[in-house]
């Protein structure tokens, strides 16, 4: 897979960087990556592996740029207002690299048409907002054996994984069920810049995951705490209970 002069001076600093160089460039070229959510964790995510050189990138998210949203999803601007997430965040991914190819998917994602949407792709980023959703996704990456790299913000308090991987947990060994006090960011509230953070950990993991680098975050979860500007990482291990992949 060869790299035009564009491509060239534009991932001059991954071309050189010892660690990715040309082959894993050209990984980044050929990956086709799936961002479920287009929303705070979405936005720099979806920028950042856009950026990186991603060759195809996939959006999945049915809602409609708000003002609200533009406190932390640094992918829209005030201009997008009442436009379709993935349609307003395709335009801004072409013209910030336009050797991304980009799908907007402007439906949500259910258990009727997870399997069918992650099955296209190498690769799956999770950034919603609720368990029902994570569960969903979950079960399709593991159906479809593809790995999982799932964000989550609230408040001050950011965390994110990299799940179902052979011999990795799943996402629901973390959380099996849907906790009774489950806490939304529309009700508590985030810190926007917070959603950068976690976002670019995302991505940052996603590419560590598709250029074959390790250590990544399979078998841990990180936990950062903006307010306190403090950040621990937790061993998770498979559930041989777990009701999602016990047994795989």
């Amino acid at each position: 897979m060869s790299f035009s002069d564009d491509e060239v001076e534009r991932y001059a600093r991954h071309l050189v960087l010892r660690e990715i160089g040309g082959p894993g460039q050209q990984k980044l070229k050929a990956a086709r990556v799936l961002m479920i959510g287009a929303g705070g964790l979405g936005a720099p995510a979806s920028l950042y592996l856009a950026a990186a050189g991603v060759g195809r990138l996939g959006l999945v998210d049915p809602d409609h740029v708000s003002l609200s949203n533009l406190q932390r999803q640094v992918i829209f601007a005030t201009a997008d207002l009442g436009a379709p997430k993935v349609v307003a965040a395709a335009a801004h991914l072409g013209a910030l690299n336009p050797h991304v190819v980009v799908d907007p998917h402007p439906v949500a994602i259910t258990a009727q048409n997870a399997r069918s949407l992650v099955a296209g792709y190498d690769l799956v980023l999770d950034g919603t907002d609720d368990f029902a959703t994570r569960f969903v996704v979950n079960d399709a990456c593991l159906a479809e054996g593809k790995p999982l790299v799932s964000g989550a913000i609230g408040r001050w308090t950011g965390q994110v994984g990299v799940f179902c991987r052979p011999g990795g947990p799943c996402y629901r060994c973390l959380t099996p069920e849907i906790p009774p006090d489950a806490e939304t960011c529309q009700r508590v509230g985030v810190m926007g810049a917070l959603a950068g953070v976690i976002g670019s950990m995302m991505a940052l993991e996603a590419i560590k995951v598709i250029t074959g680098l390790e250590p990544s975050l399979t078998g841990r979860l990180l936990i950062y705490d903006a307010l306190a500007a403090e950040a621990r990482t937790v061993k998770l291990h498979k559930d041989p209970a777990c009701p999602a992949c016990a047994g795989r």
